[in-house]
């Protein structure tokens, strides 16, 4: 089960962005993006404005905000700028806080009255980040990094309980660093499935630094007319704060025991890394003033957690540089190429970090290191031949591909092979042996999604005790700079044979 993908289809291909409803702690204007008429809003709006929805249709923003602060939006809105331009505007005597996104043929703008439970000045918010900023420059490991981000963000906001959780390859994300109240459940080391945010909700992510929800057992409020008359479908949503989330996500909240949630997205290289999960056990708004904090340090912890990584990276790869050329130098030093490779204290074993190795060479079969016994190599040569190996290929389950492999998981689990001349069967292979780790799943992910009898309503594990799973028969997985360094290696190998000939 261990290669098994938990990221959904079905969670994967809901259009989370077309739920046509938003959170309540907020209001939704649509505007012509020619006229400024209002042709669509969220039906609270009778809250903020004191008229109904339908009475509001087709009539001009300029009644509803000063003619000031229609011209500072205009002023704003045509200098480019498409997405989240903040604006202050005065509705009904009310001072709001506004974002406006410009889509091709409308405008939608999010509303939130100010000051909504908070005191903090400019300078407040400034310092926060300023503080928070200083704080995680100190870290010198992804770890520290993340334990410092969730201890600072915890204090600025007060939630019950804030961990980080960082995406493998399969989107799984793994608990690496936990802060939370007595009563709360720990996860710290947890694995979740991909089904927990799937496809469509990591997406986006990439568009939107957090999701707010202040009230799982909030009432959605719908959008009126429940089409966009200029598209005539429903809104794109992907932008907007205040959208609503899909119940089964509530629903999962619920079966967590947590009210309030706030998620935080960390980026690495324009993909998405990891997120900040936060949990309160009852109802928790965060302010507009908060939320600015969380998004500003979104990114400061973003380009942190890059930093080291880039920096681990590069000191990796020039470690691999100094150990590929220290190889070529052995091996014109010899003029063997087996001898070179195999036969000296650095060789294949310790720049790939391997257990075993074989070269097949000239129809010769040279080893070193443990390696399976002469019939699986032999056998494998063929099978690397007949499957058309002809570039850089790995794996940390051979078994999965290769059956003879099974009787060797014990030395040859994972497998790197890089092809000389696949045409003569010439190939230089290394080998890892099994490790055997367990990964401790939040709930089992086999039953992550439940689906009812009917096949289209569907429901979240409601358990999230840990599920415990050994995986046998795999390596440690081979790093990217690792199959980088052995294309570069491979083309030496050329280099060496064609001047041979020569």
């Amino acid at each position: 089960m261990a290669n098994k993908n938990f990221d959904s289809e079905f969670c994967g291909s809901l259009p989370l962005h077309h739920v046509n409803m938003i959170q309540p702690h907020g209001y939704l204007l649509v505007l012509n993006t020619d006229s400024l008429d209002i042709i669509q809003v969220s039906e609270n709006i009778s809250d903020l404005l004191q008229a109904e929805a339908a009475s509001i249709i087709n009539t001009n923003i300029d009644q509803y905000i000063p003619s000031a602060q229609l011209d500072d939006l205009s002023s704003k809105l045509n200098t480019g700028i498409k997405n989240k331009i903040p604006v202050t505007l005065s509705m009904n005597n009310k001072p709001v806080l506004a974002l406006v996104h410009a889509h091709p043929n409308y405008l939608l703008i999010e509303l939130e009255v100010a000051n909504h439970g908070t005191d903090r000045t400019f300078i407040n918010v400034f310092e926060e980040v300023k503080y928070v900023m200083a704080a995680i420059e100190l870290a010198t490991s992804v770890k520290e990094a993340c334990e410092i981000a969730i201890h600072e963000l915890r204090r600025i906001s007060g939630f019950d309980g804030i961990m980080m959780y960082r995406f493998d390859a399969n989107w799984n994300g793994t608990v690496i660093a936990e802060e939370k109240s007595k009563g709360l459940e720990e996860y710290l080391g947890v694995t979740f499935p991909a089904s927990d945010v799937p496809k469509q909700a990591r997406q986006l992510y990439l568009k939107n630094p957090y999701r707010l929800i202040p009230n799982r057992d909030y009432t959605p409020v719908r959008l009126y007319p429940i089409l966009n008359p200029v598209t005539n479908s429903f809104t794109d949503l992907s932008d907007c704060n205040l959208r609503s989330v899909a119940a089964v996500h509530l629903e999962y909240l619920k079966n967590m025991g947590i009210t309030a949630s706030m998620s935080v997205r960390v980026i690495h290289n324009e993909n998405l890394w990891g997120l900040i999960s936060c949990h309160h056990a009852s109802p928790n708004y965060l302010s507009f003033e908060i939320r600015s904090i969380f998004e500003l340090l979104s990114s400061v912890i973003s380009n942190k957690i890059s930093s080291i990584i880039n920096k681990d990276d590069y000191d990796y790869v020039a470690s691999l540089q100094s150990r590929r050329n220290l190889l070529i130098e052995q091996t014109y030093t010899n003029n063997d190429l087996v001898e070179g490779l195999l036969r000296q204290d650095e060789s294949l074993l310790t720049l790939f970090s391997a257990t075993g190795a074989v070269i097949y060479l000239d129809g010769q079969v040279s080893t070193a290191g443990t390696v399976p016994d002469k019939e699986m190599l032999e056998n494998l040569q063929l099978w690397l031949q007949a499957k058309g190996i002809d570039k850089v290929y790995s794996t940390k389950q051979l078994s999965e591909t290769f059956d003879e492999a099974l009787e060797f998981t014990d030395i040859a689990s994972g497998m790197l092979a890089i092809p000389i001349d696949a045409d003569t069967g010439d190939y230089i292979v290394c080998f890892r042996p099994e490790v055997i780790h367990t990964i401790e799943w939040g709930g089992d992910p086999n039953n992550a999604i439940n689906f009812e009898e009917n096949g289209l309503n569907y429901h979240p594990r409601n358990s999230f005790k840990v599920w415990l799973e050994t995986v046998n028969q795999s390596s440690l997985p081979w790093h990217e700079q690792e199959l980088v360094i052995a294309e570069t290696f491979r083309s030496f190998v050329f280099e060496y044979k064609t001047k041979q000939v020569l």
